[in-house]
């Protein structure tokens, strides 16, 4: 055991902090939409000026020049709409230095590989932990180039971090890059300018607290109205008072609507964001708002009434229900999914499978669903695993992340627990000593099922092993009997098993007619022992 990592202690997740809902904007007429049109690219040229004012102040930003961008923006657009733009042009310069440190952090990982590999001798073989030397001189001389060149990178990247530079792109760096493949993305020139500039629009604002309907700019009443507060260079275009503008579409969110109803008419502030889908030509406008934080529950209370442990693999869930003893019940349950396609069908194919773990969880009455705390960071260097390209693509198409922020947020509304596990040793371990005992002519198991039963015993505390080892045969009476999971207050392993019919034994079968007659035993039975066995035996119930 010395060989073995120290395993994280498991722990409930803390659950959502924030909601947001969309609605399309139906039936709007063409001069609704061009007025959105102006209003987007009016405080979309307003949000890259105010972006470009950020970086340029880089390391020296403080509260006197946020307060002298915020002014200049306000005499071309309002107060307010200044505000949200100055606050999401800080968002985005602090998510690229979250980047930028992050991209250091891998180059570092990558050189320090190589530096390792490259000081081994030729052929050397590698273990689980370290990768051995490269297999050739040609290899060898190829990656001490590559080291020269990560090294490059790191210096670079290094100092532009210590200026305080960094690179961001409004409207995305990937559909930037596309203007130059406007034939392997199926656009014409036309197209992607309009997807680009649509893009880089911004209509968003943030609410407030004590306002009419929780905002002022993008005001939304209950009956679903939403008007506009116009910048004053477009004040002209305002078909209402006080300089707004009100669009023909009605809203009304299917998806919390009544929440979002009770905010409005308590005047607590929301969130509005308006935005065009150019590839189906359709608006839409998304609203968020922030919830308190809720204090989280204890462990024990969360898997009371048992797990769900959940093994994630590349194009299923295996997922197996566990009684609080952390014995398994029933049979293991696969949940299928696609990763394959476009980033929105890998999202619906995720979000279809957790939706039904998540409704058969609630079937059997569980309260928590224990998954791995999965984090691929270090294992996804190209220095580690060298040629196993299949490996490596096979871990970074996992979207852990986006996997463990989905479940998190569907789980909660569900009133369910998520308990995150040490992943370690999950699947060699749960394929040692559960595959095999549970596998039977009905019920095939496989190393993933088994992971998920390793997965759920972790969550509620106990060992992944079966059971403990006896004691020693001539210290019995001093050791005393093997521990196990169950208290003694669990009496279950007093019964009888389940009989292999679906009758109880003495009772005929449904025929009603005996296969033969039942004989008295000649076994003398001793008498019955004092001992309290709190031994759970091993379900495997069908």
């Amino acid at each position: 055991m010395g060989g073995l990592r120290k395993l994280a202690a498991s722990f409930v997740v803390s659950g959502p902090c924030g909601v947001a809902v969309r609605d399309r904007l139906k039936h709007l007429t063409a001069q609704d939409e061009g007025v959105l049109r102006a209003v987007g690219a009016h405080q979309g040229a307003l949000a890259s000026r105010d972006l470009k004012a950020r970086c340029e102040d880089g390391l020296e930003h403080g509260a006197q020049t946020w307060a002298a961008r915020k002014r200049e923006l306000t005499g071309v657009s309002s107060s307010r709409i200044a505000g949200a733009i100055t606050k999401a042009t800080h968002d985005q310069w602090a998510l690229a230095r979250r980047c930028q440190a992050a991209h250091i952090q891998k180059l570092a990982a990558g050189i320090e590989m190589l530096r390792h590999r490259l000081s081994l001798p030729l052929g050397e073989k590698g273990t689980k932990r370290a990768a051995g030397g490269y297999r050739s001189k040609n290899e060898w001389f190829r990656k001490s180039r590559r080291l020269a060149m990560l090294e490059a990178r790191h210096a670079a990247a290094v100092a532009e971090w210590q200026a305080g530079g960094v690179r961001v792109v409004r409207g995305g760096k990937r559909l930037l890059n596309t203007r130059h493949h406007l034939t392997q993305a199926g656009l014409t020139e036309d197209e992607w300018r309009q997807r680009w500039e649509a893009e880089r629009w911004f209509i968003a604002a943030d609410g407030e607290s004590g306002k009419r309907f929780g905002n002022e700019t993008i005001r939304v009443t209950p009956d679903g109205e939403v008007s506009i507060k116009l910048p004053v260079p477009l004040a002209h275009l305002a078909n209402t008072r006080h300089g707004r503008y009100a669009l023909t579409a009605r809203i009304a969110f299917a998806h919390r609507g009544a929440e979002w109803a009770d905010r409005i008419e308590a005047n607590r502030a929301v969130a509005y964001r308006i935005h065009l889908d150019t590839e189906r030509g359709r608006w839409y406008l998304t609203a968020s708002w922030q919830r308190p934080a809720v204090q989280t529950i204890p462990l024990a209370a969360a898997c009371a009434r048992g797990v769900i442990g959940v093994d994630t693999n590349a194009d299923h869930f295996a997922a197996y229900r566990l009684d609080q003893h952390g014995n398994p019940v029933g049979d293991p349950h696969r949940f299928g999914y696609d990763l394959s396609g476009t980033a929105g069908h890998r999202d619906a194919e995720i979000r279809h499978a957790l939706t039904r773990l998540i409704n058969w969880a609630k079937r059997v009455g569980v309260g928590a669903i224990g998954i791995e705390d999965l984090d691929f960071t270090a294992e996804k260097t190209r220095e580690k695993h060298g040629g196993r390209k299949r490996f490596r693509q096979l871990i970074s198409g996992m979207p852990t992340g986006k996997l463990k922020a989905r479940l998190v947020s569907m789980a909660a509304e569900h009133g369910m627990a998520i308990v995150a596990v040490d992943p370690a040793y999950t699947s060699l371990w749960g394929a040692q000593h559960w595959q095999k005992p549970l596998t039977t002519p009905h019920r095939k198991m496989s190393r993933h099922d088994a992971a998920g039963i390793a997965i759920g015993r972790r969550a509620l505390g106990h060992r992944v092993r079966r059971r403990t080892a006896p004691p020693p045969h001539d210290r019995s009476d001093r050791a005393g009997h093997r521990t196990v999971q169950a208290g003694p207050g669990a009496r279950g392993c007093e019964g009888t098993r389940p009989p292999a019919t679906d009758r109880p034994p003495g009772e005929p079968p449904p025929s009603g007619k005996r296969k033969r007659e039942t004989s008295a035993s000649n076994t003398v039975r001793d008498a019955p022992s004092t001992q309290q066995w709190v031994q759970d035996s091993l379900m495997c119930t069908g």
